[in-house]
């Protein structure tokens, strides 16, 4: 089984209400062949929420405490994007996933660009809290900026 970010299947959960929809991932959505995930909805955020950034580094530096999770407002929102990192990774080994489909940029699912915690919209290489998590634990964690290219791979994990 595939897991996907529920913005990219059409969800609207993003921070500020909206979807990032994605046909290729709604596809595999309704064919049953991916299942929706938010890892900050399931941290504890609520939508919509305050945009928030990773500040001193990446999703590794996170969960290693080099790190945090801010929000715009400068509340520090670190522990709710770790317990929703974990959580996710709980379902992928539930589900058995080798692969996660995730929304680039995202200081939980970025999985090689993401902005750099200063809220002035300057993207730079890193990954998110989640997809460090789950990369840590040996998990193909896709962006679906390149979904397409790697579609047929991602499928045959399935």
């Amino acid at each position: 089984m595939i897991l996907v970010s529920s913005c990219l299947a059409g969800f609207e959960v993003r921070y500020n209400g909206s979807h990032s929809l994605n046909k290729t991932v709604r596809q595999l959505f309704t064919e049953n062949k991916a299942i929706p995930i938010c890892p900050e909805l399931l941290g504890g955020f609520t939508t919509p929420r305050q945009p928030a950034e990773i500040l001193g580094g990446n999703g590794f530096d996170v969960l290693d405490g080099k790190a945090k999770v801010m929000e715009k407002s400068g509340s520090d929102v670190t522990d709710l994007y770790i317990k929703g990192a974990y959580l996710t990774l709980e379902k992928a080994l539930e589900v058995n996933a080798t692969v996660v489909i995730l929304k680039e940029y995202s200081p939980s699912c970025g999985s090689s660009t993401i902005y750099n915690g200063e809220f002035e919209n300057v993207k730079i290489a890193g990954n998110g809290v989640t997809t460090a998590l789950l990369m840590r634990n040996g998990i193909e964690v896709v962006s679906e900026e390149s979904i397409n290219s790697s579609l047929k791979g991602i499928l045959e994990h399935d």
